[in-house]
């Protein structure tokens, strides 16, 4: 199963680009992550005739996340568990014997902005929900936009960000909480040492430039992290025209 998360700022706007990718990489399952738009304006159509099936959950504006996949999903839950919120940033579907979800974390804002304690109290409710999910041992993928530059080289100008919201101890202390119950990040665990981007900031020619952070990712649970074979990022959609400012995150499980 290959799985991919990209975080798209916009369906509307990155159709185009969304069709030539899946058309040229065909994927197993596909997540997506800020829609910005409701179910009733997914593009359906378009991506079921590629062959897939589409779980969506929507939002106006703003957030929205999706997963597309070629077998069909069954168990399908929209939001995160045990999280009240209005703001569509998880969804979940079971395929092909794995739970898969594709969520979008806060950015946060500011450090001292309420965005940032949001960011907080939906990481806390994350780490409760994996915490079950390893504990029942289910064989899960959660993939997308976790807005966490887990280490110094996962952000341009490494430890220099300590004040950014990327890179803030408070939610990289969540992150490491998480991955020390066991589960893993599927592209550092198979490159410890490269110092390679997700996201690039439209200003300032930070793409050009290469200064960005990783912050997309797809963590295993304990149950899946052993059919683990290949990571990798695709830089190349960032290159095209009006791009997304986040790029493909690719996981390859046996």
């Amino acid at each position: 199963m290959r799985i991919v998360t990209w975080n798209l700022n916009s369906i509307k706007s990155r159709l185009d680009h969304v069709i030539a990718y899946l058309k040229k990489n065909d994927p197993d399952v596909m997540l997506f992550q800020e829609l910005k738009g409701t179910e009733e304006n997914f593009p359906f159509l378009e991506l079921e005739a590629l062959g897939y099936h589409c779980s969506v959950y929507g939002q106006k504006t703003y957030n929205g996340v999706a997963i597309l996949s070629k077998k069909e999903p069954s168990n399908i839950i929209k939001g995160l568990p045990g999280f009240e919120d209005e703001q569509a940033r998880y969804i979940e579907a079971t395929i092909d014997g794995i739970q898969v979800a594709s969520i979008y974390v806060p950015n946060g804002s500011d450090p001292e902005d309420e965005k940032y304690v949001y960011k907080k109290s939906f990481l806390a409710a994350l780490k409760i929900y994996l915490e079950e999910i390893k504990k029942r041992e289910i064989p899960y993928a959660i993939g997308g936009d976790y807005n966490i530059a887990p280490y110094a080289l996962d952000i341009y100008g490494g430890e220099e960000n300590q004040n950014n919201t990327l890179y803030h101890k408070d939610v990289r202390f969540v992150l490491r909480e998480i991955l020390n119950t066991g589960f893993v990040d599927s592209y550092r665990i198979l490159h410890p040492l490269d110092s390679v981007y997700s996201w690039w900031d439209y200003r300032g020619g930070k793409f050009a430039r290469g200064e960005g952070a990783r912050i997309d990712y797809i963590l295993l649970s304990p149950k899946l992290s052993d059919r683990l074979e290949g990571a990798s990022i695709d830089k190349e959609p960032r290159s095209w025209e009006k791009p997304s400012d986040h790029t493909p995150v690719i996981c390859t499980l046996s």
